[in-house]
């Protein structure tokens, strides 16, 4: 049996940098492994069933994970993972060297030096893939795929990282937004986006006493030095007033998702590459995001899914620290972008029974 150049070029990729993985955990620095040995260890016994980290301390104990060398944990996830893109599809010109294949081929191997190791994204990657997955389901119904979405959202809200409850209600104001006739849809419907998370977060200043980037990026940024967070995201404003946190949330949507800023460490090739993949990233993204709110009719369920991906990218703005979490995170949400980049080429998944 003949196997595609897409398909075998597919297989090698992925053969290779499991192998790579296996290869990189003996010579990545010791600070490369921070988190990863803070969840086999869990040093201050913080192993539960709720929030990031006591769940997925307690996976990796309870799965025997966290009792391997990270070399043989590279060496199991990797081949789950990449096997569930593999079940979203292979594109038909994967072989073709060009910018969209590039972009994939670099998020394939940060795969294996992200997710090669105790993780709380290789729990993430699964959940986005469960997501992906039910919006490919062609027995569903629309209405049936956006509510099971929302209860997965909230569950996964409340269990792991309380900020992907907030998707659904960005999702929510940016599709209304998209059904209003205004000139620049795009930019009109990110905007909202980000004007209704500010929101979010004032309220809960109000509430609370502190707005969310001061709980989730500021605060935890001050406690760090520069030599362990070189690329450590700080708002330009003090976060505790109405238009400091305004200001920081805007701030943190564009340095993640158009790191100009980043471009201050140009000596750093390491930070170059992302920044570069970033751009390209969202560039694509964006051209693909103006085509689906002009066919959103024809292309239903990708919509959904674009408007899934913004709304993370908007919510990142707010609690990203960094720019080497900023892409770790990414990562993690890979299965939405790699069906966002090639959905054109998946839609018979879904448009297969029309």
């Amino acid at each position: 049996m003949k196997i595609k150049k897409n398909v075998f070029w597919f297989y090698l990729i992925t053969v290779t940098l499991i192998c790579c993985s296996f290869i990189f955990s003996f010579f990545l620095p010791e600070k490369f492994f921070f988190d990863a040995k803070l969840i086999v260890n869990d040093p201050h016994n913080e192993g539960g069933f709720i929030g990031s980290y006591p769940l997925t301390m307690s996976f990796y104990k309870y799965t025997g994970l966290g009792f391997l060398p990270f070399s043989i944990v590279g060496l199991i996830q990797l081949p789950i993972l990449y096997y569930l893109l593999k079940k979203i599809g292979i594109p038909d010109d994967f072989h073709v060297v060009n910018i969209k294949n590039i972009l994939v081929y670099l998020s394939l191997f940060m795969m294996s030096l992200f997710i090669a190791m105790p993780s709380k994204e290789f729990i993430t990657f699964i959940f986005i893939f469960f997501i992906v997955h039910v919006f490919l389901n062609e027995k569903t119904s629309l209405n049936k795929k956006i509510l099971n979405v929302i209860i997965a959202f909230v569950v996964f809200g409340i269990l792991y990282r309380p900020y992907y409850a907030f998707i659904p209600i960005l999702v929510a104001v940016m599709a209304l937004i998209a059904n209003v006739n205004l000139k620049n849809k795009v930019f009109s419907t990110l905007f909202f986006g980000i004007v209704v998370m500010i929101f979010m977060s004032l309220s809960y200043g109000v509430l609370k006493g502190k707005h969310f980037s001061q709980l989730t990026r500021e605060e935890h940024n001050q406690e760090r030095s520069l030599i362990n967070a070189n690329t450590m995201l700080l708002s330009p404003v003090e976060t505790s007033t109405w238009y400091g946190e305004a200001i920081g949330v805007t701030y943190g949507f564009f340095s993640v998702n158009f790191p100009v800023n980043g471009l201050k460490h140009f000596l750093k090739p390491q930070v170059v590459v992302f920044i570069i993949w970033q751009f390209f990233l969202i560039y694509i993204l964006l051209i693909r995001f103006s085509k689906l709110l002009k066919d959103r009719k024809q292309y239903t369920e990708e919509f959904w899914l674009i408007l899934i991906l913004f709304a993370y990218f908007i919510i990142q703005g707010v609690f990203e620290t960094d720019l080497g979490t900023a892409v770790r995170h990414k990562i993690g949400v890979f299965p939405l972008i790699y069906f966002i980049l090639y959905y054109e080429d998946f839609r018979k998944k879904i448009h297969s029974s029309i």
